[in-house]
């Protein structure tokens, strides 16, 4: 349990990213995952009396000394242990939008500051250092320093009580992303066997379509509902998709996530 507030000294921290992008595709959440192994299932509490309020705390049978995951692909940018008080050992990820992921209470972290990491990217372990009451995970999502509720998979978490989750992080590989097709008009998103129209066509995919990004690379220009950009995903083998046309809450490239 956490019994400290927010600092809000995170906020002038990412201001100027918040502004640069706040008309682009950074202006959504990336596709946040449960913080755990693929296919693991964790009850997820939250409570009117917790602090913050929209965290979640993760436990399951076991669980001390479990692998966490970064939830999406960022940079970590704090590295912390408070000893026997707040959040113990933390670690604090910054996914360059205004958004941040917190983790605390870590019996252990192995990353640190500057650290690029994606889906499946180890962070530390399920511990219960700081002030807390047993093995769990005490999650946050935020957005400019201020804690918001959480969503996995494009799913709002639920609200308030205990909620069982399983996990997709990393899934189709550690270091892949992921989006929506998002076109301007609604319309189908064309997909070609290279990053561009003058690739051969490889049939079309539906718009609000979930896409997992295997990698990006430069290619022709296009101008779509976020804008004009170069940026090309591969959703898959020999099919590209303008990124100006996905909404993966992130600026273009994605951290973590190959050049193809």
């Amino acid at each position: 349990m956490l019994r400290r507030s927010l600092r809000a000294a995170l906020v002038a921290a990412l201001a100027g990213a918040a502004v640069l992008f706040a008309a682009s595709p950074a202006a959504a959440a990336p596709v946040y995952k449960l913080p755990f192994p693929c296919g693991q299932v964790w009850n997820g509490n939250t409570r009117t009396t917790h602090n913050p309020l929209e965290a979640i705390d993760f436990t399951r049978a076991g669980g001390d000394g479990s692998p966490v995951y970064a939830s999406a692909p960022g940079t970590v940018e704090l590295v912390k242990d408070n000893g026997t008080a707040g959040y113990g050992k933390h670690v604090r990820i910054l996914h360059l939008t205004g958004h941040q992921t917190l983790y605390a209470h870590l019996k252990n972290y192995v990353v640190k500051v500057g650290t690029v990491v994606g889906y499946g990217t180890l962070i530390g372990y399920v511990g219960s250092t700081g002030d807390s009451t047993g093995p769990h995970l005490h999650y946050e999502q935020r957005l400019n320093g201020a804690i918001v509720k959480a969503k996995f998979d494009g799913v709002q978490a639920s609200y308030y009580g205990n909620a069982s989750y399983t996990s997709t992080n990393a899934c189709q590989g550690p270091n892949t992303g992921a989006g929506w097709i998002d076109t301007s008009s609604g319309a189908a998103q064309p997909m070609y066997s290279g990053p561009g129209s003058t690739f051969s066509l490889q049939g079309t995919i539906a718009d609000g379509v979930y896409v997992t990004i295997y990698c990006q690379t430069n290619g022709q220009s296009v101008t779509g509902k976020y804008g004009t950009s170069t940026v090309w995903n591969r959703i898959g083998p020999s099919r590209f998709v303008p990124d100006t046309n996905t909404l993966t809450g992130y600026p273009g490239f994605i951290p973590s996530v190959p050049r193809c």
